[in-house]
């Protein structure tokens, strides 16, 4: 049986579905969870300002100290620290086409108002997102995340999450 998590980190491409995930199993599981787009930006009413590496840094720090978190996000450099303090990396890996159609419907959802986003999506952006999907490395984040491989889960569809999550649930 699976130990449930207390620290959950959930990364992957563009489009894997790592929101939503982090949204229903704060909600399963009563667990907070922080986007890692929430640290890097601080939102005002009319744009949205790049906090500095220190403000990025701390806002992280004081979100791994807590007993319970989700953190969710793509994979850069500074977030290494939540790999070492999470119980469970849960890296999505649906495939390149479900990935594209979660990131057109998305998109889609967005222009029509009928889900808010965290940025203002434009045709240059929804090409800029399918440009990072189809450039994602997977290679290089199993790279990445060897140091952690026993607490790694690699789940590439629905199936394989609603499992683990019933698994969580039953404890």
């Amino acid at each position: 049986m699976i130990e449930r998590p207390r620290k959950i980190h959930i990364t992957g491409p563009v489009g894997s579905g790592k929101t939503y995930l982090a949204k229903y199993l704060s909600d399963v599981l009563s667990i907070p969870y922080f986007q890692l787009d929430d640290f890097v930006w601080t939102k005002t009413n009319n744009d949205d300002i790049r906090n500095i590496d220190e403000v990025r840094d701390k806002l992280l720090n004081n979100a791994i100290i807590k007993d319970t978190w989700i953190i969710e996000g793509t994979q850069n450099k500074w977030i290494d620290k939540s790999f070492e303090f999470a119980d469970t990396i849960i890296y999505l890996l649906p495939n390149l086409i479900k990935r594209d159609s979660l990131i057109l419907k998305r998109f889609i959802k967005q222009k029509m108002g009928i889900e808010k986003g965290n940025y203002r999506e434009t045709f240059s952006s929804l090409i800029q997102l399918f440009k990072w999907n189809h450039e994602h490395d997977h290679k290089m984040m199993f790279q990445k995340l060897e140091p952690y491989k026993e607490k790694v889960l690699v789940l590439r569809d629905n199936r394989e999450i609603i499992n683990y999550i019933n698994e969580w649930q039953c404890k």
